[in-house]
């Protein structure tokens, strides 16, 4: 009976623990502050080029690490995060780094709810603001499309499908508004529920490393359009 009191006491003191520092760094500025830190200035000709996002983006480098082997390609996501907590980290994590073009791909856990409720005006209201940080520090932006989910493992029930393509919506108007390159993942993607195609994820929500061979292409050709774009 004692050991299953310390056992329970043990988690509770864990489990306090962590959201403690959750609290202390709600948009983890910690996560890559060392690794920005340590990250010299782009040599002269190197069009540098930061990859910010959430899970999606953060496992790209894990499930298909050549995509960003030599190239001057710097992953920045974050797994569970919602536009807000990357608005926050933008400045460290993006503007700071001096990129030529930074790529944002957001949107899927605020319409999960991750960090509570946010309306897509919210969402994409979030995507703007760190486009237009990135143009009035000179970087050229590139915006992803949402890649497409018929349900959330994690939060099952949400309907997210027909959210994401409105989403999608706005974003792409955004960007066609404003001379920005958007990159369309979904339609590429999609099954005929608008959600992501067996074949590409292990999960419904994640790409697996055949969706990142759908993906790599796509956003190859947005990035090499956008250095090509005068100021």
């Amino acid at each position: 009976m004692k050991k299953l009191h310390l056992l329970l006491c043990t988690i509770l003191l864990a489990m306090l623990t962590a959201e403690v520092s959750y609290a202390q760094d709600w948009a983890n500025l910690n996560r890559y502050r060392d690794e920005n830190a340590k990250l010299s200035s782009p040599a002269k000709g190197e069009k540098r080029v930061v990859f910010m996002g959430n899970s999606i983006t953060e496992g790209w480098g894990k499930l298909s690490p050549k995509f960003f082997a030599d190239k001057p390609y710097i992953n920045r996501g974050i797994s569970g995060q919602t536009t807000p907590q990357m608005l926050l980290r933008f400045r460290p994590d993006v503007i700071n780094l001096k990129p030529a073009v930074v790529v944002i791909l957001a949107g899927t856990n605020d319409i999960a709810g991750n960090t509570g409720p946010a309306t897509l005006e919210e969402i994409a209201g979030n995507i703007i603001s760190m486009a237009e940080l990135a143009k009035a520090n000179n970087i050229k932006v590139v915006l992803a499309s949402v890649l497409p989910a018929y349900d959330y493992g994690w939060k099952p029930g949400l309907e997210p499908a027909q959210k994401i393509v409105a989403l999608n919506k706005m974003i792409k108007s955004y960007a066609d508004k404003n001379g920005l390159q958007y990159i369309d993942y979904h339609t590429a993607m999609a099954d005929e529920r608008q959600g992501l195609k067996e074949a590409y994820t292990y999960d419904g929500v994640h790409p697996n490393e055949a969706g990142y061979k759908v993906m790599a292409p796509l956003a190859e050709e947005a990035i090499k359009r956008a250095l090509a774009q005068k100021r």
